[in-house]
């Protein structure tokens, strides 16, 4: 998989594209990052890549012309599924999402930023948009981050046990159970003894149950 990213702030993608779960990806050649300053690829001699908003809100608008060029230049190398930009009015990150998106080949993902960007880029240029939750942050690159990472680690041979993304909360619209390890008992705090039984299908309910306990009590929308 590749995965183009296009921002004002490279530096802010510099550490975590390069570290634990993407690393490896990237180590073992199943993906590969590429960050494009959209400042390159302005045609204004200061960079600028932001402008005032017609009808004089408060605020600057990321620019149209940098963004196309960039995306026009990428796309005459070769082919993308998607197009992607972070907003906070998209629609909402998934486990489902993520599956689906770790299926695909290329992908542009554009950081917003400022007030927002031209809305002709989102109406021409973008094929998806994806929030990350129901807030707003300083600029897309933290979300592009999110969207990459539950992205790569589902694509096979990324992960050490790839029968641990299968396990993961949501997957099958229930909370993770509850986990333990060594040692068995610290101060008292004991783990359950069917953990320690040795019985695979007792301990198979047993973690059923409680995914599905923990959803009912802190997540009752997923069992819809």
């Amino acid at each position: 998989m590749r995965i183009d990213i296009l921002t004002v702030l490279p530096e802010m993608l510099e550490s975590p594209l390069n570290c634990s779960i993407l690393k490896r990806a990237q180590t073992k050649g199943l993906a590969e990052f590429h960050v494009h300053n959209l400042r390159d690829y302005s045609t204004n001699k200061h960079r600028k890549v932001d402008d005032y908003p017609f009808g004089g809100e408060a605020g600057m608008v990321m620019q149209i012309e940098p963004v196309d060029l960039c995306i026009s230049a990428l796309k005459a190398e070769r082919d993308y599924d998607e197009v992607i930009f972070t907003s906070p009015d998209g629609e909402l990150l998934s486990q489902p999402m993520a599956n689906s998106l770790s299926l695909l080949n290329n992908v542009i993902i554009l950081c917003g930023h400022y007030k927002g960007i031209d809305w002709r880029i989102r109406e021409h240029l973008i094929t998806k948009e994806i929030s990350i939750g129901d807030y707003v942050l300083t600029g897309g690159e933290i979300p592009a981050v999110v969207i990459a990472d539950a992205m790569v680690r589902l694509i096979p041979g990324v992960l050490g046990d790839e029968q641990s993304a299968l396990s993961d909360s949501f997957q099958d619209n229930l909370l993770a159970p509850p986990v333990y390890t060594r040692p068995a008992d610290y101060k008292g705090w004991k783990v359950p003894d069917i953990l320690l039984s040795g019985h695979e299908a007792k301990i198979a309910e047993w973690r059923q149950e409680q995914a599905y306990e923990r959803t009912r009590l802190l997540r009752p929308d997923l069992l819809k």
